[in-house]
């Protein structure tokens, strides 16, 4: 299953606390941390809420 990786670019101060708390959720507590979760819909929906704070990437699946 594809891969993408999410990293936070902008402070969520300020915002929602429902933003703030999808932030957390997904793995992301300072600004520039970088996370790589599945691609599946609960993930992109998150990614959705709070994309104008994260930038987000598909990550190239290795040949193994």
């Amino acid at each position: 299953m594809a891969k993408i990786r999410i990293t936070l670019v902008k402070s969520p101060i300020g915002y929602a606390r429902d933003q703030k708390d999808t932030v957390k959720s997904l793995g992301l507590g300072k600004m520039w941390r970088t996370v790589e979760h599945e691609d599946n819909p609960s993930i992109r929906g998150m990614v959705h809420k709070v994309r104008h704070l994260v930038h987000v990437e598909e990550v190239e699946e290795g040949s193994d």
